[in-house]
């Protein structure tokens, strides 16, 4: 199995971007999907984004057009490029790797949307 380690949170304005990363610490070729997902206060865990190991992604409604997703195999990295920050879109952003016989969750990145 993988570990997943999230970088790129933090404090941003309306409007303003952010970036977020998802270092695995081994090959993510294995994996046949990895995703993002987020956590607000006293709402439970939602998917954000997922892309799969031939590039097919998927996002939520709420995100399409303003976010995306993509994965660097021979970095071992996954990413989130958020555009268009809205309060809402405040919360905890978790990384997801799923393959044959796991799942594996990072720790989570704060990020918060607020002026």
């Amino acid at each position: 199995q993988v570990q997943l380690v999230e970088s790129g949170g933090g404090l941003v304005q309306p409007g303003g971007s952010l970036r977020l990363s998802c270092a695995a610490s081994g090959s993510i070729s294995s994996t046949y999907a990895m995703g993002w997902y987020r956590q607000a206060p006293g709402k439970q865990r939602e998917l954000v984004a997922r892309i799969t190991n031939g590039g097919i992604t998927n996002y939520a409604d709420s995100v399409k057009g303003r976010f995306t997703i993509s994965r660097d195999n021979a970095k071992n990295t996954m990413y989130l490029q958020m555009n268009s920050l809205t309060p809402e879109d405040t919360a905890v952003y978790y990384c997801n790797a799923a393959a044959l016989n796991y799942i594996r969750w990072g720790q989570g990145t704060q990020v918060t949307v607020s002026s």
